[in-house]
């Protein structure tokens, strides 16, 4: 397994949980409690850059929107249930990439259930456009599981000797 044990892989995975837990959390308070931007509706802050804040009760791209009043209780449960699924996976990662990126969608997954269980949506307000182009607008905790899954992908792609899965040796 190399130079890191599971339980030390555990403890990085749980320690990059917190990490992203908080700065979701802390963000979202800035949004909300400083800069009031439900107030304000939305802020540039570069050419490409806005905080607009946006009450997301469905999940990435308000899929699930039309659950109505079941919307949060359900994603909450999904929520957490993916999260248990991921501490498993964790407490058996071999890897630090597996275990941050592990860490990091728990973190994200969490930060969003805290918003549901408080608000009954999730709280969005980073909006990147450029050229004409917007796309959703997102928040810490989106962006740390998006990063998470990408980096499990990209580690699944790869077997331990470095090497693309499926790729062939070519002299």
């Amino acid at each position: 397994m190399g130079a890191m044990t599971h339980s030390r892989l555990t403890a990085l995975g749980l320690i990059a949980a917190a990490v992203i837990l908080i700065a979701d959390q802390a963000s979202k308070w800035w949004v909300l409690d400083v800069l009031d931007l439900p107030a304000r509706g939305s802020i540039a802050l570069l050419p490409v850059l806005n905080l607009t804040m946006v009450w997301n009760r469905g999940v990435t791209f308000g899929f699930l929107n039309s659950l109505g009043a079941w919307t949060a209780p359900v994603l909450v449960v999904g929520a957490l249930v993916i999260v248990a699924a991921l501490a498993l996976w964790l407490r058996r990662a071999e890897r630090a990439l597996v275990a941050l990126a592990l860490g990091g969608i728990a973190g994200g997954a969490v930060g969003n259930v805290i918003d549901r269980l408080r608000f009954g949506a999730v709280v969005d307000f980073i909006h990147a456009h450029a050229f004409g182009y917007s796309w959703y607008v997102f928040n810490v905790a989106d962006a740390a599981i998006v990063c998470g899954v990408a980096a499990l992908v990209i580690d699944g792609l790869h077997r331990r000797d470095g090497h693309l899965a499926g790729a062939s040796d070519r002299a």
